[in-house]
């Protein structure tokens, strides 16, 4: 999808990407080879093709940041069958009070990174985790995640911020599933393990005020449980928004 779209070039927005595709061009070695484009000037067409090239070579080099801050944030879903194998999925716990992180999980789509505060929940930690990384995937992650984090550290994460970042709770909305990450699990029958299925925010919170007043550890076990949870139920969401989004754009495809 992301050699098919023009979505990320200076002044070009939906109506004209739609434009361009629906003169037959559809990916970007297309509108290279095109001498003229309905729509464009000559000159911004020179200008779109050097663009284009360069974004040719950061594919092909395999840059996510390079697109980090070109896609707009509801368009960053494109870039995910490109740089899923690379992605990470993030969700974070809190003890109620803001800033104040408790546990962050990091699911990679095959294992799992916990760290929890007092233990191993540190910014050289948690930098170490995202080298490499090339995509951030989380559920309401741009309003409260992304900036809890920033917050807890005081100090900007770089390799954090430079990944495109995917927000599930935004493209769910654009295909009619709406609520919370534990209602649209119900709804598409995602499940969880039975030790944690009926928890809630708030609960979470709570367990970490037991931990913490009594030091016993099932209470942390469980809220890491929960935590785990959360980021590894990401994954299947994300591949069901994707292919419903795609499904889309390669009907229109087809249609013109």
């Amino acid at each position: 999808m992301i050699k098919n779209s023009f979505i990320f070039l200076d002044r070009i927005n939906v109506r004209s990407e739609y434009n361009i595709w629906k003169q037959g061009i559809s990916n970007w070695d297309d509108f290279i080879g095109t001498k003229k484009i309905e729509g464009i000037s000559s000159a911004r067409k020179i200008f779109y093709d050097r663009q284009l090239v360069i974004a040719k070579q950061k594919l092909k080099e395999y840059d996510a940041s390079f697109f980090a801050n070109k896609f707009p944030k509801s368009e960053v879903w494109r870039l995910y069958e490109t740089f899923k194998h690379d992605a990470i999925f993030l969700d974070i716990e809190t003890s109620g009070y803001y800033g104040d992180i408790t546990v962050l999980g990091i699911y990679d789509g095959y294992d799992t990174k916990i760290m929890i505060k007092g233990k191993n929940l540190d910014n050289r930690l948690f930098t170490k985790v995202l080298l490499n990384k090339k995509l951030l995937i989380t559920f309401n992650g741009f309003s409260f995640d992304v900036p809890m984090i920033k917050r807890y550290f005081q100090k900007s994460i770089p390799s954090l911020f430079q990944l495109p970042h995917f927000d599930l709770r935004f493209a769910c909305a654009r295909i009619g599933l709406n609520g919370g990450l534990k209602l649209i699990e119900q709804k598409l029958g995602i499940k969880r393990l039975d030790q944690v299925k009926s928890m809630r925010g708030g609960d979470a919170i709570n367990l970490w005020h037991k931990y913490s007043s009594t030091g016993n550890s099932d209470y942390l076990e469980q809220l890491v449980k929960y935590n785990e949870e959360d980021i590894i139920n990401l994954k299947p969401l994300a591949e069901l928004v994707v292919k419903n989004l795609k499904r889309n754009y390669d009907n229109f495809f087809v249609k013109f």
